[in-house]
């Protein structure tokens, strides 16, 4: 059996809508004819996106090594959601939580509206099209028109490495008018088999709406991982991102905010740690498009060992968009002669009523800073990590969530230390 026809049973057992079909066989046409995603600095040949495993799947998924987490409202072991726990107060409410799959058979005229027509396009590139034709996995969050969670909606994603196949997941959050939700995704790998992890977000902030989006990640160093992470921000709509890249693998990735309403609001935050021979390339772009609206990028990475890091932060004001603010920070700490890191901040600015600033760092740790922290008897090793947790306290300190920062902080050290090890052999 080709690969069309594979698909085309897979999407029959999955009893997925006709145009969804019909949408995954053109992507799947377009992927030879589309090119890598195009970056600052990126080669396609710096990161290995070559297929490494099955790209089309049977619905097989085993979740025998995953157990339990009932404070946990959704899991996903690769392919299968094996726990969907949305408190009453929430269903009440009128919140969607489901399988995507789930959500393509019940809400088929929901899904043909937003996913990948309003945020994500499948023909930006290779990389998306792959994701339209082989999407094998994936999460809808509704929140209704006027509700507000008071508590956040948890997720784990287990990418399953315990066999040959790559994993291709989408989340589409929609929040209606003037509701309000915190997400936290916290991505982890078992298993030791080579796969790509080629994952999605899609946020439609509706007017008034206020979404904060965490993520806490772990994937395993035989991942190659790449991510696309958009976010449509209406009138006076809010977006926070707070996104830990803790990952071994290698990492392509993008966070873009459109800040398409008057006085819409999005504050990307991003701290990430590189050790052994890793290599992350990042851009993270806000873009107004609506008069008196604000975009901040707050970015910092720590390169260990023989890593590479390349961030690149995009602030674009359009014509139209009168009193508008862009701001970014992007900073980066070399703790080895041997890491290479880059930070790149870009303005475009075609509007004359805006204030717009940009900063950038690049360099080794001070040694000032060492040298008084061992003179006070304190190991280099354990010096070395409290002036990196100094470095990323500025960007950790301002993720609004203190449960989501803590996870961040408690794998911030795990990653460390692992380094460290690495250093020292």
């Amino acid at each position: 059996m080709d690969e069309k026809a594979q698909l085309i049973k897979l999407s029959e057992e999955n009893h997925e809508p006709s145009w969804l079909t019909k949408r995954r066989e053109k992507a799947q046409e377009q992927i030879s004819q589309l090119t890598m995603p195009k970056m600052e600095h990126f080669h396609p040949g710096d990161v290995d996106f070559a297929n490494k495993s099955e790209t089309i799947c049977t619905n097989d998924a085993s979740s025998e090594n995953v157990t339990e987490d009932f404070e946990t409202n959704l899991i996903q072991f690769g392919t299968d959601t094996i726990q969907t726990n949305l408190s009453p107060e929430m269903a009440n409410k009128g919140v969607v939580l489901v399988d995507l799959f789930e959500a393509f058979r019940d809400l088929p005229d929901f899904m043909r509206k937003y996913f990948m027509t309003e945020v994500i396009k499948g023909d930006e590139n290779k990389l998306n099209a792959e994701h339209l034709a082989y999407l094998n996995s994936g999460i809808l969050l509704y929140i209704p028109k006027n509700v507000v969670l008071d508590d956040p909606i948890e997720v784990k994603l287990i990418q399953d490495s315990t066999k040959k196949l790559n994993w291709y997941q989408h989340l589409l959050i929609v929040a209606d008018s003037n509701s309000s939700c915190r997400f936290l995704q916290h991505l982890t790998t078992v298993g030791e088999e080579s796969n790509i992890a080629n994952m999605m977000v899609e946020i439609i902030a509706k007017p008034g709406s206020h979404v904060e989006f965490s993520s806490v990640e772990e994937l395993s160093k035989k991942t190659t991982f790449y991510f696309d992470r958009h976010a449509k921000i209406e009138k006076d709509a809010h977006v926070e991102w707070a996104v830990g890249l803790m990952n071994s693998c290698d990492t392509l990735g993008e966070i873009d905010s459109e800040l398409v309403g008057e006085g819409s609001y999005a504050n990307s935050q991003l701290v990430s740690v590189t050790s052994d021979k890793q290599k992350y390339f990042i851009n993270n772009r806000v873009t107004n498009r609506g008069p008196h609206s604000t975009g901040l990028i707050n970015q910092r990475g720590v390169l260990l060992d023989q890593s590479k890091l390349i961030f690149n932060g995009i602030g674009q004001i359009v014509h139209g968009a009168h009193g508008s603010k862009a701001d970014q920070q992007n900073r980066v700490l070399m703790m080895s002669p041997d890491a290479r890191g880059d930070a790149n901040p870009l303005l475009l600015i075609d509007e004359n009523d805006v204030i717009a600033a940009h900063a950038a760092s690049v360099g080794p740790v001070d040694p000032v800073q060492m040298n008084y922290l061992m003179s006070r008897g304190i190991p280099y090793d354990q010096a070395q990590r409290l002036v990196i947790r100094g470095f990323l306290g500025a960007v950790l300190d301002a993720v609004p969530d203190k449960d989501v920062r803590q996870k961040m902080i408690d794998i911030l050290e795990r990653k460390l230390i692992n380094g460290q090890k690495y250093q020292a052999n």
